[in-house]
């Protein structure tokens, strides 16, 4: 069996010497299955990596109380209707809540301009917050530091920039002294925020953080709704800290026991949803585009196989009258398909492999949004490939083989 094996393999490699054109005409389909199949594989890991990105800039001990839901799953006109969270009831969640390890106010505001160097530059967007935001991902920092508690307390000039507004108002250069006015007042940067920014959170490297306080005295707070970060300190003790801080805000904000939230708890289970929904729509194009492309591959290999057959009934007559069982003949021609699509995925690895570490490489440089990409492929997809196109080889030759097999030996010898 093992010598049969071995025999099929070396004239299967040979047909496939002998006929290069014809074997990459057939395996083109099982290439661009094999293609969409890898290809569908490597952006999946991708948007994982991109969604376990996203999670450590929220945080996964991390709760964010705010009139609006970040996902968009709820009503929007209903959403929009919400009473604004103020100041006041941030500060009453503060000092009322007892299992959270910090409780951190936090108001934006949105299209803020910078002034330096007689420059104007547009589209950023600056948080008043307190010194605790130091303990959130945030404090995650690439130069110098966060502002402290006295610096908070007194309101003062400082102010702390994401990496986007850093590259591009430095530009490289140390930032760290320097003085940037927002809307008229000068601020001395004391600190920059490393890059963080994913295909879900874009707009994180534009944040600059400053003093509630001093936002206070820029802006006027009581017009917008502050977002309240909560941090319970370690996983397990978020259902605790969760359940807590929805019967705290519900007393604060004066609600009926038959009334429903007002607010929203914004967390990174509340993304789990929509990320699988993505992950389902990507398989689901995929699996139709692989269908439609291994369709026509194995059409094509099967006609091919067809072909290989009728050329070769002669020798099939040949070697039936020297003894040889039908095993031995459906088994060369289940080979030789198989050949040919395993030759089909391993020139899909290689193109695929190609395409991933130049567009992991060069394209973020003109697309920051896909700074997710992997540069190599997960070693499951070699895995997945592999098998996929051996199982494809032996479906697309089944019929040719059997019918290889079942040729009378003397009329294949009279076969011309």
């Amino acid at each position: 069996m093992l010598y049969e094996i071995k025999e099929s393999i070396l004239l299967s490699f040979e047909a496939l010497r002998t006929n290069k054109l014809r074997a990459f005409l057939a395996s083109l389909g099982v290439v661009i299955g094999i293609s969409i199949v890898i290809m569908m594989g490597w952006l999946l890991g991708g948007l994982d990596k991109a969604m376990q990105d996203t999670f450590s800039i929220i945080g996964t001990d991390m709760l964010y109380i705010d009139k609006w839901d970040w996902t968009g799953n709820d009503n929007w006109r209903s959403v929009r209707n919400r009473k604004n969270i103020t100041q006041k009831q941030a500060e009453q969640l503060r000092k009322l809540h007892g299992s959270a390890e910090y409780v951190i106010p936090n108001i934006n505001q949105w299209g803020t301009n910078i002034e330096y160097d007689g420059e104007v530059y547009q589209g950023m967007t600056a948080v008043g917050t307190t010194a605790e935001n130091a303990f959130t991902p945030v404090g995650n920092l690439l130069l110098g530091r966060y502002f402290n508690e006295f610096e908070e307390e007194f309101g003062s000039n400082v102010i702390v920039i994401g990496h986007l507004v850093y590259a591009t108002i430095f530009k490289g250069e140390n930032p760290l002294g320097k003085t940037i006015k927002l809307n008229g007042r000068p601020l001395r940067v004391i600190g920059v925020v490393k890059k963080r920014g994913t295909m879900f959170f874009d707009f994180i490297d534009r944040q600059m953080f400053i003093p509630l306080k001093k936002y206070s005295a820029i802006w006027d707070v009581d017009k917008k709704s502050m977002s309240i970060g909560i941090k319970a300190g370690v996983d397990n003790n978020l259902d605790e800290v969760r359940t807590e801080t929805i019967g705290l805000m519900r007393i604060i904000r004066n609600l009926k026991p038959n009334e429903p939230n007002d607010f929203s708890i914004n967390e990174t289970k509340a993304f789990e949803k929509s990320i699988e929904t993505l992950r389902l729509n990507v398989y689901m194009i995929g699996i139709v585009m692989t269908s439609l492309a291994f369709i026509v591959g194995i059409i094509g290999i099967m006609n091919i196989m067809f072909v290989t057959v009728t050329e070769r009934t002669k020798e099939i007559g040949i070697r039936k009258s020297l003894g040889a069982k039908k095993r031995s003949i459906w088994l060369q021609f289940l080979i030789e398909s198989s050949f040919l699509c395993l030759m089909g995925a391993i020139l899909s690895l290689v193109m695929c492999s190609a395409i991933a570490y130049f567009a992991a490489t060069y394209l973020p440089d003109y697309f920051p949004e896909v700074s997710f990409l992997l540069p190599v492929l997960p070693t499951e997809l070699f895995i997945i490939s592999t098998v996929v196109s051996i199982f494809v080889g032996l479906l697309a030759g089944l019929i040719p083989a059997i019918r290889a097999a079942r040729l009378n030996p003397v009329e294949a010898l009279r076969f011309d």
